[in-house]
C-alpha cells in the first residue's frame, strides 16, 4: 500500500499536465501512486495520461465516459486509490520539490492525523509568484494535533482541495465526496474539517497553484456560479443535529458571507448584469441561516449591514470610483487637516492620562513597513510564551494588504494609533519611534536594532558629514534615552552600541531573534522556500545583496549583471536584493524580464532569502554577519572600498584577509569576481577557514533561541515565575 495516492483531475490542461505529473513522479519519495483522471477532455490529456501510465507502473489511468466536472472526476479517482493518504491536484498545478517527503515526515511526527494542511504559492502566467496569506497561521500550530473546536481560527484557511492530505480511511469511512458544480471544494473542505478528530499542519510550501492567463472555468462569469448558495446551504444542513458544533456557526456564517461578497466583487465570477440578483440571493441566504449571537467583525460591519437590509444601493455606495474617492479625501484634508491635527494631539494627551495597559505591546519595523525583522520574531515567540500580552503593529496604510493573516495593526496618525501608543506598556522597534512619542513611567522600550555594524553608526557618524547629512544627533540621543533594552548579537556589537548610543539602557546579549530561523530551518523548509521563489532544485542560487551608498541615488548595480550571469552559466541563478531604502529601478526589472536575474528586493523576509541561497555575494551589507550562521560561502565584491570607507567609515578592514575580519573570497573588480567563481576560490579551503573564523567572532550569541530569551526578559511568562533571562 503506497503512502500517498495523488488524484489528478485533468480537463483542458494538456499544456500543463506533463509538468503536473513530472512534479509528482519526480519527487525523491517513491512511495506514491498517481490516479490520473481524464475527465473526457477534448484535447490530448487522455493520451498524455496513457503515455505516463505505460511508462510508470505507479500511474493509474482513469477515463471518464463523459465530462462530469472536477468534483466527480476526483470522486472517480478516489475509487481507484489504495494509499494511506489522499492528495488532490488539478492538472495544471504542481508539487514543489521534496513536498511528499516533507509531508510524510510531518505525518509521522504527528501520529497520522485525519487531515494534514500545508501551504501553497500562486504562480501566474507572467512568471509572478505570490505566497499565500496563511504561512504564519500554519506555522503557529507547530506539531500540535487538534480539533477545529480547539483552534477555530483555522476555519479561515483557504478552502481548496489541494492544500491538504486526507487519511484515506477517515475520508472513506465518513463517506466524503465532492458535490456537483463549482465551489465543491469549499463544501468538502469545511465538512471534513468539522468532522476530523485529529488535525495537523505544516508551513511547508508544497503546492504550486497555477493561475493561467484568462483564468479557468471558475473565473468565467455565468449562471453556474450561483451554485455557491446551494453549496453553503448544504454545509449548514450538515450542521443540523450536531450541537457540539454550534459554537462554530457564527464563524462559518461569516466565512460564507465573505465568500459571497468576494465573488460579487469579482467580474470574472459575477457579471455586472447579475450583481443585483446575486446580492438578493445573498440576502435571502443571510436571513435563512443567521445564527444567534452573530456579530460581524468591524471591517465587515458595513457590508454585512447592507446585506442584512437587502440594500444593494447601500452596498454599492462603498464602491465610489477611485478618482472621486481621492478627490473627496483631498478636499477633506485641505479643509480639516489643521483641525484634525489639533484634535489628534488632544486625543493623545487624553490617553496619556489614562493608565498603561500592562498587557499591550506595540511593534514596528523599518519605519512601519510591516511584520519584519527582530520585532517580528519577538512578536511570534511572545504569542507562544506570553499569550496574555496583546501585540499590535504600527503599519503604513500602503502595507496593510501585505500583512500576514491575523495581525492586529494601527495606521500612524489615526485615532486608534494615538490611543494604542499612549497606553502600551511595551514598545518594540528596530529603528526608532517618532520623536514626539512620550516615554511614560512604567513603559518598557526595546530597541532591537537590525544588524551587526561594519559601517559607523550613531555618534560615530559625526565624523562623516556626507553620511549624516540632515541628521540631528541631539534628537538621536533623546530617542536613545527612551530605550530600556537594546539587543546585541556579539561582543563587537555590544562594544559599538554602548559607545555610539550612550545611555542607561540594558544590553541583552541574546543574539538576533530574526536569525533563529537560520539555525532551526530544515532541508524541507529550505526546499519550500526555494520552490516559492522559483529556484529549480539543480540550480545554484547566489544572493546578491549590496548595501546602501549615501553618495548614490537609487539602486545602481555595481556589476554588469548580464555579463556576470552569463559567465556563471545556466546552472546558476542570481537573486538580486536592492537595499530597502533604494527606489525601484526599471533596469533591474528589465533584467528579470530577460531571465538574467530574479528581483527579490520586495521579498518580505531577508532570512528566507538567505536560506534559499547557496552563497552570498555582497559588498558591505550587514547581511554577511547573519549569513555566516549558515556556514555557506560568502564572496565580497568591493570595487569602491576606499570611497565607502572614507564617506561612511568602518570598524574593521573587511579586505584585510585576516581571520575574523574577512568572511571569504574577495574581488575588487568584475573580472576578479568572475574568476573567483570560475576557479573555485569562492568555496575553497582558504575561504572555508576564513568563514569559520568570521562565524566564530560574529555569531557569538546566536543559537536558535534568541527570541525566547528576549521574550522571557521582557514579558512575564507563565512558565517563568521571575520572567528572567535564561542562560545561553
Amino acid at each position: 500500500m503506497p503512502r500517498f495516492s495523488i488524484v489528478i483531475a485533468a480537463y483542458r490542461v494538456q499544456g500543463y499536465l506533463r509538468d503536473c505529473l513530472d512534479s509528482v513522479l519526480g519527487q525523491p519519495f517513491p512511495d506514491v501512486e498517481v490516479v490520473a483522471v481524464d475527465d473526457c477532455s477534448p484535447d490530448f490529456c487522455g493520451a498524455i495520461i496513457d503515455e505516463y501510465a505505460a511508462a510508470d507502473s505507479r500511474v493509474v489511468a482513469v477515463h471518464q465516459p463523459f465530462n462530469s466536472g472536477p468534483g466527480h472526476a476526483r470522486n472517480a479517482g478516489v475509487k481507484h486509490a489504495t494509499g494511506d493518504y489522499l492528495l488532490f491536484l488539478d492538472g495544471d498545478d504542481t508539487l514543489a520539490p521534496d513536498t511528499l517527503r516533507g509531508l510524510a515526515d510531518r505525518l509521522a511526527l504527528t501520529g497520522d492525523p485525519d487531515i494534514l494542511y500545508f501551504d501553497h504559492v500562486r504562480t501566474y502566467w507572467d512568471g509572478r509568484r505570490r505566497s499565500s496569506a496563511f504561512g504564519e497561521l500554519l506555522a503557529s500550530a507547530g506539531t500540535e494535533v487538534f480539533t477545529i473546536l480547539d483552534r477555530p481560527e483555522f476555519l479561515r484557511l483557504y478552502a481548496m482541495s489541494s492544500n491538504r492530505v486526507y487519511r484515506r480511511a477517515f475520508y472513506t469511512e465518513h463517506g466524503f465526496s465532492f458535490s456537483e458544480g463549482i465551489y465543491e471544494d469549499a463544501l468538502l473542505s469545511y465538512k471534513t474539517m468539522l468532522t476530523a478528530q485529529r488535525l495537523a499542519c505544516t508551513d511547508l510550501v508544497g503546492l504550486e497553484y497555477r493561475r493561467r492567463r484568462g483564468g479557468t472555468g471558475a473565473h468565467k462569469p455565468g449562471e453556474e456560479h450561483f451554485v455557491i448558495f446551494e453549496q453553503y446551504t448544504r454545509l449548514f444542513a450538515f450542521l443540523q443535529g450536531k450541537p457540539h458544533l454550534d459554537p462554530l456557526r457564527p464563524m462559518l456564517f461569516e466565512r460564507a458571507l465573505a465568500h459571497f461578497l468576494f465573488c460579487l466583487d469579482d467580474p470574472g465570477r459575477v457579471a455586472p448584469a447579475d450583481r443585483a440578483r446575486w446580492f438578493r440571493q445573498a440576502t435571502d441566504w443571510y436571513w435563512a441561516h443567521l445564527p444567534t449571537r452573530f456579530t460581524p467583525s468591524p471591517e465587515d460591519a458595513r457590508a454585512f449591514e447592507a446585506l442584512a437590509r437587502g440594500s444593494f444601493t447601500r452596498y454599492r455606495a462603498q464602491e465610489l470610483p477611485a478618482r472621486w474617492a481621492r478627490k473627496v479625501r483631498r478636499l477633506k484634508r485641505a479643509v480639516r487637516r489643521p483641525l484634525a491635527e489639533r484634535a489628534k494631539r488632544a486625543l493623545y494627551r487624553f490617553h496619556l492620562r489614562r493608565p498603561l495597559d500592562p498587557q499591550l505591546a506595540v511593534y514596528s519595523a523599518y519605519g512601519n513597513r510591516g511584520v519584519l525583522c527582530n520585532p517580528a520574531a519577538i512578536y511570534y515567540k511572545a504569542r507562544e510564551l506570553a499569550p496574555q500580552v496583546r501585540g499590535v503593529w504600527v503599519v503604513r496604510a500602503s502595507e496593510v494588504d501585505s500583512l500576514p493573516v491575523g495581525i492586529e495593526y494601527v495606521i500612524p496618525g489615526t485615532r486608534p494609533y494615538y490611543r494604542t501608543m499612549a497606553r502600551a506598556k511595551y514598545l518594540i522597534n528596530n529603528v526608532n519611534f517618532p520623536d514626539d512619542l512620550v516615554k511614560r513611567p512604567g513603559a518598557v522600550h526595546l530597541q532591537t536594532l537590525h544588524g551587526t555594524p561594519l559601517k559607523h553608526m550613531g555618534l560615530d557618524q559625526r565624523r562623516h558629514p556626507a553620511s549624516a547629512a540632515g541628521m540631528s544627533f541631539d534628537a538621536l540621543l533623546e530617542r536613545v534615552d527612551r530605550w530600556d533594552f537594546a539587543l546585541s548579537a556579539n561582543q563587537h556589537s555590544s562594544e559599538v552600541w554602548e559607545r555610539v548610543y550612550p545611555s542607561s539602557y540594558t544590553l541583552l546579549e541574546t543574539g538576533s531573534p530574526r536569525n533563529d530561523i537560520l539555525l532551526t530551518a530544515n532541508q524541507y523548509d529550505i526546499a519550500g522556500i526555494r520552490a516559492a521563489l522559483g529556484i529549480a532544485p539543480h540550480r545554484t542560487a547566489i544572493l546578491y545583496a549590496p548595501t546602501l551608498r549615501e553618495y548614490e541615488r537609487g539602486f545602481v548595480p555595481r556589476l554588469n549583471l548580464e555579463r556576470v550571469t552569463q559567465a556563471l552559466g545556466p546552472d546558476t541563478v542570481l537573486l538580486v536584493r536592492a537595499h530597502y531604502t533604494d527606489g525601484h529601478e526599471r533596469a533591474l526589472e528589465r533584467l528579470q524580464e530577460r531571465g538574467l536575474a530574479i528581483d527579490v528586493s520586495g521579498h518580505p523576509s531577508l532570512e528566507k532569502l538567505a536560506l534559499a541561497a547557496d552563497a552570498l555575494l555582497t559588498d558591505y551589507s550587514s547581511i554577511m554577519f547573519d549569513y555566516a550562521l549558515l556556514d555557506r560561502p560568502i564572496v565580497i565584491h568591493a570595487d569602491d572600498w576606499d570611497i565607502y570607507r572614507a564617506t561612511r567609515g568602518v570598524y574593521f578592514d573587511l579586505l584585510s584577509g585576516r581571520p575574523g575580519e574577512t568572511p571569504g573570497a574577495i574581488a575588487r573588480t568584475e573580472d576578479e569576481l568572475i574568476a573567483v567563481f570560475r576557479d573555485g576560490r569562492w568555496n575553497d579551503p582558504e575561504a572555508t577557514e576564513l568563514r569559520a573564523a568570521f562565524r566564530e567572532r560574529f555569531c557569538q550569541f546566536d543559537d536558535g533561541h534568541a527570541a525566547e530569551r528576549v521574550v522571557r526578559a521582557l514579558f512575564p511568562c507563565p512558565d517563568t515565575a521571575a520572567g528572567g533571562l535564561p542562560p545561553l
